[in-house]
């Protein structure tokens, strides 16, 4: 659940009562956001950017980060943390699956979740690629409210991964 609106927290804390549900907060922008979030009940944590601040927050509240990079210095910065795992954001504006092809080249330990203009149609490219984990993509939510269409594309969606 992204931190874009006031009810995001009472929609994570909804969440998170469903059993087996795996909640966690994203646009998460600074050390206030995110225990916002773990007390809310997020189990992990993704932001658009890697900061000391929220890595520190991270580490203090015991929580996995999914933080964003858009370069080589990015990457380094999150591995001399101990981190691994990286959001690839925005993807398409950052070079695409070029780019990250280049960038996973280079950091061999790195695994990636890009988002940012990933779609149904060009998720299954950026899934072929070895460094890539998991894709994000807004287009599971895109228009009206349409739970049935939502559940559609989030079972097309399941697919993509094989």
């Amino acid at each position: 659940m992204t931190l874009r609106t006031e009810c995001a927290l009472d929609a994570i804390r909804e969440m998170s009562k469903v059993e087996g549900a795996h909640v966690g907060a994203g646009t998460v922008l600074n050390g206030d956001d995110l225990a916002r979030a773990v007390d809310a009940g997020s189990q992990f944590i993704v932001s658009p950017g890697l900061t000391p601040e929220v890595a520190a927050a991270a580490q203090r509240h015991d929580v996995p980060l999914l933080p964003g990079v858009a370069n080589a210095g990015d990457i380094m910065r999150g591995l001399d943390l101990g981190l691994s795992r990286f959001k690839f954001f925005p993807a398409m504006a950052n070079g695409g699956l070029p780019a990250l092809k280049a960038l996973a080249a280079v950091f061999g330990k790195a695994r990636f979740c890009p988002t940012g203009g990933i779609t149904e149609d060009n998720a299954s490219a950026w899934l072929a690629e070895p460094a890539v984990t998991c894709v994000g993509g807004s287009w599971l939510t895109a228009g009206p409210f349409d739970a049935a269409a939502i559940e559609a594309r989030a079972r097309n969606a399941a697919k993509l991964a094989g």
